[in-house]
Order: structure tokens, then sequence, then C-alpha cells
């Protein structure tokens, strides 16, 4: 039986599935709730960005820090891509 995790995740079998596929709680959570809304589609690739690697240190660093990645402060830029790639 799937657990009910509150109000904030809409699909709780494919949250917990993504769960248990490794993902973080938050990318779970946003994967889950895209999923149970009618008006996304999270499996259509946006391609809105240019590819990290056409993005500044700084810009890499700023995402580094929405998504609260640890150790971003020490890292080279190749390895803030590959922080933000996993």
């Amino acid at each position: 039986m799937t657990k009910d995790h509150g109000p904030s995740i809409k699909d709780d079998e494919a949250y917990e599935s993504l769960r248990d596929e490794g993902y973080s709680k938050g990318k779970a959570a946003a994967i889950a709730n895209a999923q149970a809304n009618d008006d996304m589609d999270p499996g259509q690739k946006g391609g809105k960005q240019p590819p990290y690697e056409e993005w500044t240190k700084d810009e890499l660093y700023e995402r580094a820090q929405e998504l609260d990645i640890d150790g971003r402060s020490d890292m080279t830029k190749d390895e803030l891509i590959e922080a933000l790639r996993s």
C-alpha cells in the first residue's frame, strides 16, 4: 500500500517509485506532481536553456546554489556541470 505523503505530493505512488530509483525527495516530488498535473508533460524535453557548457562559472554556481548542492564553492566549472546533471 502506498503511503500518503501529504498534500504537497500529488501522486504518492509515482513519488515512492522515483525515490526507490534513487531520486532525491525534491526531484521525486517535482516529477510526481508534474505527472499528476494534466497541464504539464514532464516527458517532453524543454530545451529552452543553452547547454551547461555555454554557461559561465558564476551562472553555474548560482544554479547550484538554488539546488543547494553541497561543496559548490570549491568546484571547478566542469565539476559544477557534473553536479548539476546528477
